[in-house]
């Protein structure tokens, strides 16, 4: 980082602040000279207070009501001058603080509405919730076109996809199809009865450090077909042209090929403060340094089609996003269900989660018209899905 701040004098919100990419955000912020004028959790009012000891931001919100009190208490016995704000309607308000820049990082769909505040007031949305536009779709998309806001990815994926096709913004027409890579989580090549499968072991990512619930999304390859909707939302591309190719080494996050039968790649450590960092400066260099690929030292980097007869998540995405209407949001509300169950009911098995997805998305259609439209699709999905479960489980 070069002696001043690169950005200083930006203010910055952080949503989802306390889990992973929350604290990588704010680590990067903090290199960056950003202001942390507010912060957001669920219910982690203890991680929040610590947060709040070092950032010192104007505000910070938690859902969990209790958890707020509890947090107003601490601050207040710290002699830390805060505001402190509570529930869903807490996290909105934080979400439409007055900042340059918001970071969605609240995972699940628990992070649509806020992260659709933040697109409502004009801001810069760092994306670091793809669920939050698989619901929201193109009418998230409508209501940054309104407002004047920006949609920076964050995923590692389609940050280098961004970066690529910016680089090649003068050969656009000449894109062919966008590639998503995908580390194939713990089970890609084994020889595993995923019937047997735990909740420890789907949530044992071979590559990058994350939540359980996206490592298990990983392990299914839902995590890969939630990120083929981003994709097409994101950059006005149809399923047929995005896809999916295995690579476990994680070094090629994003490839574009061309008309020409060429492919430009962008190759990195695996590290999201890497792309955290491309998304906070995105479109100007970040400057902020991190550790370059060491390819004498690689041997090695592999390429392999997906599995998707036996991960069956990645073609459920795939119909869902040729499908249309409510039947992202119903993908994704009732994959976090049976995620869900999975975690906390032992007759759930791994090799269940498809078929509770699938049944919800036969079952539940509606209209698409508005974002509370989705959200109601939402809402539908769970309840279809839970019902589903407790009639099977």
């Amino acid at each position: 980082m070069s002696a001043a701040a690169p950005l200083a004098g930006t203010r910055a919100v952080v949503l989802g602040a306390t889990g992973h990419v929350g604290r990588l955000a704010l680590e990067v912020a903090a290199r960056a000279g950003c202001e942390v004028v507010a912060v957001a959790a669920g219910g982690d009012d203890a991680g929040l207070l610590e947060i709040c000891r070092t950032h010192r931001p104007a505000a910070a919100a938690l859902a969990d009501a209790k958890a707020a009190g509890r947090l107003r208490d601490a601050a207040q016995a710290a002699g830390i001058k805060l505001e402190v704000l509570e529930g869903d309607a807490g996290v909105a308000a934080a979400a439409a603080w007055e900042a340059d820049l918001v970071v969605a990082a609240i995972g699940g769909v628990a992070g649509a509405l806020p992260t659709m505040r933040a697109v409502e007031q004009g801001r810069r949305v760092l994306l670091a919730n793809k669920e939050a536009l698989v619901t929201g779709g193109e009418h998230m998309l409508a209501a940054a076109r309104k407002a004047g806001a920006e949609l920076v990815p964050v995923d590692s994926e389609h940050g280098a996809l961004l970066e690529l096709l910016h680089l090649a913004r003068d050969r656009r027409d000449r894109v062919a199809r966008l590639w998503l890579p995908a580390s194939g989580g713990p089970f890609h090549g084994r020889e595993v009865d995923l019937r047997e499968v735990s909740p420890a072991e789907a949530g044992e990512h071979p590559v990058w450090p994350m939540g359980r619930k996206i490592t298990i999304d990983s392990a299914t390859l839902m995590n890969k077909g939630l990120e083929v909707i981003e994709a097409a939302l994101l950059f006005g591309l149809p399923a047929e042209r995005i896809e999916v190719v295995i690579h476990p080494q994680c070094v090629v996050h994003g490839m574009v090929d061309l008309e020409d039968g060429g492919t430009i790649a962008h190759c990195a450590q695996p590290d999201m403060r890497h792309a955290l960092a491309r998304a906070f400066f995105w479109p100007e260099p970040h400057g902020l340094r991190h550790e370059p690929v060491a390819w004498a030292g690689l041997g090695r980097l592999d390429f392999l089609p997906p599995d998707s007869k036996r991960f069956r998540c990645l073609a459920l995405a795939r119909d869902a996003l040729r499908g249309g209407g409510v039947a992202p949001a119903v993908l994704n509300a009732a994959n976090e269900v049976a995620v869900a169950s999975f975690c906390a009911n032992a007759k759930v098995r791994f090799a269940d989660i498809p078929p509770i997805i699938e049944d919800a998305l036969a079952a539940v259609d509606g209209p698409a018209d508005s974002f509370e439209d989705m959200v109601e699709a939402d809402r539908r999905a769970r309840a279809h899905a839970l019902s589903f479960v407790a009639r099977n489980y």
